[in-house]
């Protein structure tokens, strides 16, 4: 946005000495450090550099922000604190309400056919939905299989978020479905998070009336939770040194 600039013309006498006063004060506050919601002074802000990097995050009404203002949905919320920390983000929100491994399937080569570029970093949430209605694993970790493959085929790299399944449905089945994510990250070479709602799945107060999807303060949480692991699994831009380890 850009300011306004007055100009405040002094007529005489009395008048001029009081608009000096004014003037006086707001330099004070012209100059006072901007403040942050906490009441301290605000850090300055992390500059946004190098190319824009370009983040697909494909997955459910979890990605999509089911009962959630646009704004408070997991991709917003990630592309913002990636662009805090200085880089140059566009997360696209490519999730879609009700969505099995199967919907996604279909949809994933439309998807990254409609990118004018290649994505830096394809984020992968899927799988909930087969939870809900009960689908067998292994079908859950074909689908999810071959969209791996398409992925790789393309070259895009590929950060896999896992999920759980409740000890409700048999320990069976539970053993089967926790599977799938580790077995398939290690078998297509991508980066996982095990269960990317760790962070908040133990605190109700974190979702929604239905339990099962997040409060926009359940979002906050799981970007903070997950920003680190987003971070480390996009590559490097291109040209860009790889980063020096830390002294020990």
């Amino acid at each position: 946005m850009h300011k306004r600039s007055w100009s405040i013309i002094a007529l005489a006498g009395g008048a001029s000495l009081a608009l000096a006063g004014c003037s006086d004060k707001a330099g004070d506050a012209a100059n006072a450090p901007e403040m942050a919601e906490d009441g301290q002074p605000a850090l300055p802000a992390v500059p946004v550099m190098g190319p824009e990097r370009k983040v697909i995050a494909f997955g459910d009404s979890l990605f999509a922000g089911y009962g959630l203002d646009a704004r408070d949905a997991y991709p917003e919320k990630l592309e913002n604190a990636l662009r805090a920390k200085g880089i140059n983000a566009d997360v696209i929100n490519a999730g879609v309400s009700g969505d099995t491994t199967a919907a996604g399937l279909q949809r994933l080569e439309f998807t990254l056919a409609a990118q004018e570029t290649p994505p830096a970093l394809f984020i992968l949430e899927l799988g909930g939905n087969d939870l809900l209605r009960g689908l067998k694993p292994d079908e859950t970790k074909a689908n999810l299989g071959k969209m791996l493959a398409i992925l790789n085929q393309e070259k895009v790299p590929v950060l896999l978020m896992g999920m759980r399944a409740p000890p409700n449905y048999g320990p069976e089945y539970q053993a089967a479905f926790d599977a799938i994510y580790a077995d398939l990250a290690k078998e297509h070479g991508a980066a996982l998070i095990p269960f990317w709602l760790e962070d908040i799945y133990r605190e109700p107060a974190l979702f929604q009336s239905d339990k099962i999807h997040p409060t926009a303060e359940g979002i906050e949480r799981l970007v903070a939770a997950t920003l680190g692991q987003v971070e480390s699994a996009l590559p490097p831009a291109s040209g860009a040194s790889p980063a020096m380890p830390a002294p020990r």
